[in-house]
This record gives structure tokens, sequence and C-alpha cells, in this order.
């Protein structure tokens, strides 16, 4: 979910004001993943890289992630969404990381999943994955991919980096494999139902060969 630092700025906002315009875009496209029919939507929201940033804007962050927590757990409860975190969220502050405990909880029932990363980097996630394979015996693939954080959601089939951006930035990269991806000038706040259809409409064209011909 990139550009909303670029969407404010080019409206002559506050970065601020980008990452709650960016929230009420997370909103907007939860809702039209359940139109489509999609069984699992991940989104990147903070990346173990993200630390580095002001701390100013940190601290913006965090409290919009509070606040969306509080606002959208009951609508993810009555909508049947299933929230999984994928990365260590417990670096967050300790009433962020209750917050997000109990938002496990409360949704575990759900039949549809909205996964989040959070403090993730997956090549953190990979040499954490090789290193419990490691401790069990032989290091395969498949002992890799039992023990990373994906390990319990459907394979990736498309990945979708919005404002321009054509690099991964280190997001799911074992995941990612033969993963149809999909790069759009569109900004993330600006993105929404009509993007997400057209996203899957692309994908739907494709013909996927995983390594065959």
């Amino acid at each position: 979910m990139d550009g909303n630092g670029r969407w404010a700025k080019r409206r002559g906002l506050p970065r601020a004001l980008g990452h709650k315009a960016g929230g009420d875009a997370v909103k907007r496209t939860v809702e039209a993943a359940g139109a489509l029919g999609l069984e699992c939507l991940t989104l990147y929201a903070f990346s173990s890289e993200n630390w580095k940033r002001e701390e100013s804007e940190i601290s913006d962050l965090m409290n919009l992630m509070r606040r969306f927590i509080e606002r959208e757990l009951e609508a993810f409860v009555a909508e049947g969404i299933r929230l999984k975190i994928i990365g260590d969220y417990r670096a967050f502050a300790p009433d962020i990381v209750e917050k997000l405990d109990a938002a496990l909880e409360r949704t575990a029932g759900g039949t549809r999943t909205l996964a989040v990363a959070l403090n993730y980097g997956a090549q953190q996630e990979i040499a954490r994955a090789a290193r419990l394979a490691a401790e069990e015996g032989e290091v395969t693939p498949e002992a890799i991919e039992r023990h990373l954080f994906t390990a319990d959601l459907p394979p990736l089939d498309l990945l979708i980096r919005t404002s321009g951006e054509v690099r991964l930035s280190n997001f799911l990269l074992w995941q990612s494999a033969y993963t149809e991806m999909l790069f759009t000038d569109t900004l993330w706040p600006d993105f929404g139902e009509d993007e997400l259809r057209a996203a899957c409409e692309e994908f739907a064209t494709r013909e996927r060969r995983y390594g065959g011909r």
C-alpha cells in the first residue's frame, strides 16, 4: 500500500492526512474483496524497515492503527472476517499488542481472511523459518514453508503494488515465486473497488504455467 505521502504532498497536506486517507482505502478495499468473493487479502501495513522513519510519522501510524482496530473490529466480526497478523507485532507498544491480541481472538471464527503485515520483512521471515526448520532436521522447501508466517494461508495468486513503484520491497519474497504481479500508478489512498476489480480481471486473463510450457 504505497503512495500515502505523495498523495498528501500533491494536495499540500501533512503526511498524517495521507496515512488517514490510506486507512480509508483499506476499508474500501476490504469491503471490495468481500464483494468480489476473495478468500484472502493481505496488506503490507508496516515493514521492519519503517522504524527508520521520523518518530512523528511512526507515532501517527501507530495512532492510526489504534483507531482503525477500535473502529473496524465489530464490523470484522459481523462480516465474518478473520484477522491474521504476519510479522513480529509484539514489538509494538503494549496497548497496541493488547488490541491486536483481542482482535485476533474475536475474529478467529471468520470464514475469509484479512492478513496484515506488521513489523514484517520477508528476508527476516525466511531466515527465521530456515532456523526453525533446521532445529527440526533437514532444511527443505517444505520444512521452510511450514514455518513461514503465512503457513496457514492460501497460496499467493496476485501481488499488487501501487504508486508506480516496480519492486517487491522485501514483501512475501518466498511466497511470490510463481505469483502474478501487477504494478499500478494509482496512489494507495485512491485505490478501491474499481481498481481491485480491474486487477482481478487482469489476473483472470493470464495463463499460469508454474515453470512449465
